[in-house]
């Protein structure tokens, strides 16, 4: 699978935020992120391109899938690891001294930390890839995902990220649960 592929993979007509768009934001948050070797970065765009790289919204294997994709097509050296990283998006959790983790599901949680109208940009966005879901079942669904990240202690694995974003993304929290119950 090429580049131009993965891209098109994007560009489904039914992904309404897990698109390029997604992708690009993620690749400037990791232009930003600082400290990181030539290798790391590599690793971590890899990841980061491949990581949504299966998405159906009525599977729950899509990272799973989309590691198995990574794994045959990222350069052998970089396989187990980007795989490993992918596989991480699953469950937003980094185990400790995880720094390569910490940065990625950091900066796949960012749209969290966004201000107000990108954030309920994303939110909308979220509902139209949901919209096989009742309105009721989406409601209860949604706010039990949201309630579980706002229960964490830490949202951001990465030191820097949550300090940059964590009380935003408290509120944002906050007020789209306010909006679902």
């Amino acid at each position: 699978m090429t580049r131009d592929e993965l891209a098109a993979a994007y560009a489904a007509p039914a992904r309404h935020y897990h698109n390029l768009a997604h992708i690009e934001d993620c690749l400037a948050a990791l232009a930003r992120a600082e400290g990181l070797s030539a290798a790391e970065r590599e690793t971590l765009s890899e990841a980061i391109w491949w990581h949504d790289a299966v998405y159906d919204p009525t599977r729950t294997d899509n990272e799973e899938r989309s590691a198995e994709l990574a794994e045959q097509h990222v350069r052998a050296e970089l396989r187990q690891e980007v795989g490993r990283l992918i596989r991480l998006t699953k469950t937003h959790d980094v185990p400790p001294g995880d720094r390569l983790g910490a940065i990625l599901i950091s900066i796949d949680l960012s749209i969290l930390g966004a201000d107000n109208a990108r954030y309920d940009a994303y939110e909308a966005a979220i509902r139209r890839e949901f919209s096989h879901v009742a309105e009721d079942d989406y409601r209860a669904g949604r706010a039990r995902v949201l309630r579980r990240f706002a229960a964490r202690e830490v949202i951001f694995p990465d030191p820097v990220f949550a300090a940059s974003f964590d009380r935003q993304a408290r509120a944002n929290l906050a007020r789209e649960l306010a909006k679902l119950s």
